[in-house]
């Protein structure tokens, strides 16, 4: 298991490799891979239809609870097959959408990546481990959502999905630490063991809230929504998989795995219901404002996932039966919206609805699949959307004293997704063909057979449904513990939902056929662009930035002496602060050792040397005498016994003394850079530090010490390391490795020096 969630990323480490050697053969290659690892996970469909879930534990960081666990029950293998098998689509699609393109490699890596990513989020048992994909996911789509990088909207679309989503996954980490902390593990399974304690807990809100930004900002809800139209830009395979079938679903997939562990409490299906209902109202609205058929898709996959969030919120047994069959019902049909869309555009080069027509004329197959995918999301009898509905109205219909309120608005969102998707997979292949599309031919199968195929599964799941009956019982029942047993079928009898249904697809071809989608509808969304959330997204992003400017200029001025007191003033009033509580100093002068003739001469040579530092007025006093306050304090090392850190010492000071003499020839002659103001304003605060520290040191001179670690060492050193020296023991041996970083550290910085010196500033200068 753990090589099927690793191969993706393996896959894109090799990008280098085969791009060398082996170019052309990278579509083959790279699609080969989601196909195997769908025959994998299909081959286990068997036993999670039994209802039982397979765990494959790999361990990692088990001192600290993390480990590579992964769980594959029905929601996780409902989500394997869509990421494996409509990404094994995506992937052939890709080969001849992108043919030719200079950096299709490296468009393949990025999505092995993206693939692999999204495995480990679903199918992870562990937490934090899922965490780490969680974040994988937004980075690997950053680089696919800006994938045309000369383009300044693809960047700056891939910046603001990669700092929502990012945002989002840095809050949902609070969360998941925080629900560790009470429930005593990272692990879902034995999470689920303490679900009454978690949800009885103080942190319970916190836990919840923190969880709902990191789902929201994935499967952008509202008022985080606005990423998804964004990343629009990216090429059409990437909205198929990553805005349609995966990605932002992975929020979704987050609600329904955490539904029978945190669900079931007022606060918990009363956010998801109210931000469920309010971003699939506002985004199916705003869909048929739009005139791009992608922008449409976008505001209509908003929707969808509000009404995902929704169902969740709801809670109830046809509530969460409703979630299981739209995840698999959106899936199929948007991504083949999104890939007929891929293929219009390809073929026509536009994308604007109020262009296009009659395309059935030389594209059958594709209007075909656009017809079938149209109609599944309208909710048809005979497709597998009809089935969804169904559920979904019952769920609505039946929901005590909110059921109007709830039915009403979940029906006005299904006429207007009903209109968004016959805009997209009906009205371009209608009507008259323009005159500039007649040469318009049928594109390589590798385009038109994957949204096709996809088409002819929401016919034979929506006529059969008895084909997947089994597998979405395991799905609900991984959401919906002890769920009970399901029956799908075409056909319930006369029923309010049915009435609802036949209600909803007569107000759909109504306003299908009333309103046409054009300019003028479009310039009446921009009188709210001020109050639109990516508006005030902007907006405070200019003020961070605008707050962060004056901040930088401020403390960053060019000064050093400015910079250090800043850092003296603040750790002098963060240490002040704990002076407060009082200070416990107590000197027994009658412990003190007699002061000998030697000591008093190197305290007066240490003074008169400070005093000449500050008021020299050659800066070749100052380092005379800084040196000379080196050797005096080497001497007090030697007389303490210490004649290792008074080696060092004298090697760094002398070093030190070197380099400053060195640099004295490359500096211009002395200036006044400060006034006496200053000059009194800087001693001031250098009193102030030197004071606090002084009181500090004679404080913990006075607090009770623990040689237990002193003895570890004084012991350890000889019997394990071999070494009489303690102090170079623990260096070497105990601390290799921070040695050895640091060591790392300062090779680096030495590279830097010598490039700096090597450094031509005369540009002048010719070779």
């Amino acid at each position: 298991m753990i090589l099927a969630v690793l191969s993706g990323f393996i896959l894109a480490a090799l990008v280098p490799f085969f791009s060398k050697y082996f170019k052309k053969a990278i579509p083959l290659v790279y699609s080969a891979l989601p196909i195997a690892l769908f025959i994998f996970f299909f081959s286990f469909l068997k036993q999670i239809k039994l209802g039982s879930y397979l765990m494959f534990s790999y361990s990692w960081v088990p001192s600290i609870d993390i480990n590579l666990d992964f769980r594959l029950d029905g929601l996780s293998m409902l989500f394997a097959l869509m990421i494996t098998g409509i990404g094994s689509l995506v992937f052939l699609y890709t080969a001849n959408y992108l043919k030719d393109h200079h950096y299709l490699d490296r468009f393949y890596g990025y999505l092995a990546m993206f693939m692999a990513s999204m495995l480990g989020v679903v199918l992870s048992d562990n937490l934090m481990t899922m965490f780490i994909f969680w974040e994988l996911t937004s980075i690997s789509s950053f680089f696919l959502i800006g994938f045309n990088n000369e383009d300044s909207t693809s960047r700056k679309s891939a910046l603001t999905a990669l700092g929502i989503t990012g945002f989002g996954g840095l809050v949902m980490l609070a969360g998941i630490i925080v629900l560790a902390s009470v429930g005593n593990s990272y692990s879902f399974t034995e999470l689920l063991g303490s679900s009454e304690i978690i949800k009885s807990s103080s942190s319970y809100l916190w836990i919840i809230g923190l969880i709902f930004v990191g789902a929201f900002t994935k499967s952008a809800q509202f008022p985080f929504h606005f990423w998804l139209p964004g990343a629009m830009k990216a090429p059409t395979p990437v909205s198929t998989y990553l805005h349609s079938a995966t990605m932002v679903k992975a929020g979704i997939y987050l609600l329904a795995r955490f539904t029978p562990l945190l669900g079931d409490s007022y606060w918990w299906n009363g956010t998801l219901i109210t931000i469920g209902a309010i971003t699939m109202i506002y985004a199916a609205i705003h869909s048929l404002f739009r005139i791009d058929l992608k922008s449409i898709l976008a505001y209509s996959t908003i929707s969808a996932l509000g009404i995902l969030v929704f169902l969740i919120g709801l809670g109830t047994e046809d509530a969460l039966l409703g979630a299981s069959l739209f995840i698999v019902t959106h899936a199929l049909y948007k991504a083949t919206l999104f890939l007929v869309t891929g293929i219009i555009d390809h073929e026509t080069g536009t994308r604007d609805v109020t262009r296009l027509g009659g395309l059935h004329k030389v594209m059958k197959p594709v209007a075909i699949a656009g017809f079938l995918a149209a109609l599944s999301s309208a909710g048809i009898p005979l497709l597998l959307g009809f089935i969804s509905k169904e559920v979904m109205y019952e769920a609505t219909f039946h929901f005590g004293k909110w059921a109007i309120l709830l039915t009403v608005l979940i029906v006005l969102t299904k006429v207007l997704l009903f209109v968004a998707g016959f805009w997209v997979g009906v009205r371009p292949f209608t009507g008259q063909l323009p005159a500039e599309y007649e040469k318009v031919h049928l594109p390589s199968p590798l385009l038109w057979v994957p949204p096709l195929l996809m088409a002819i599964l929401c016919v034979l799941f929506g006529t059969v449904p008895t084909i997947i009956e089994s597998f979405i019982q395991s799905v609900y029942s991984s959401i919906m513990p002890n769920a009970p047993e399901i029956h799908l079928a075409l056909w319930h009898g006369l029923n309010w939902p049915l009435g609802l249904s036949a209600l909803t697809l007569a107000l759909g071809f109504g306003v299908y056929f009333f309103l046409k989608p054009s300019d003028r509808l479009f310039e009446k969304t921009k009188k709210f662009e001020p109050i639109a959330p990516i508006q005030l997204a902007n907006g405070f992003g200019n003020l961070f930035s605008s707050f962060a400017k004056f901040w930088t200029n401020f403390f960053q001025n060019g000064y050093l002496r400015n910079y250090v007191i800043s850092i003296l003033i603040f750790v002098t009033i963060l240490a002040g602060y704990r002076l407060f509580s009082g200070v416990d100093i107590h000197l027994d002068w009658t412990q003190l050792s007699q002061i000998t003739p030697s000591e008093l001469i190197v305290v007066i040579l240490m003074v008169t040397s400070i005093f000449f530092a500050l008021f020299s007025p050659t800066r070749t006093g100052v380092i005379v005498a800084l040196g000379i306050i080196g050797l005096a304090i080497c001497l007090f090392f030697l007389y303490y016994s210490a004649p290792d850190l008074a080696m060092t010492q004298f090697s760094i000071d002398t070093l030190t003394v070197l380099l400053f003499m060195l640099v004295l020839f490359r500096l211009p002659k002395n200036t006044t850079f400060s006034s006496w103001k200053i000059r009194i304003r800087d001693a001031f605060f250098s009193l102030m530090f030197g004071t606090l520290i002084s009181v500090l040191a004679l404080e913990v001179f006075e607090a009770p010490s623990s040689s237990e670690v002193s003895d570890f060492y004084a012991e350890s050193s000889y019997l394990l390391a071999k070494g009489k020296n303690v102090v170079n023991v623990i260096l070497v041996d105990f601390r290799g490795i921070d040695t050895m970083v640091e060591t790392v550290v300062l090779v680096i910085a030495a590279l830097g020096v010598l490039s700096l010196l090597k450094l031509d500033l005369n540009p002048s200068k010719k070779d």
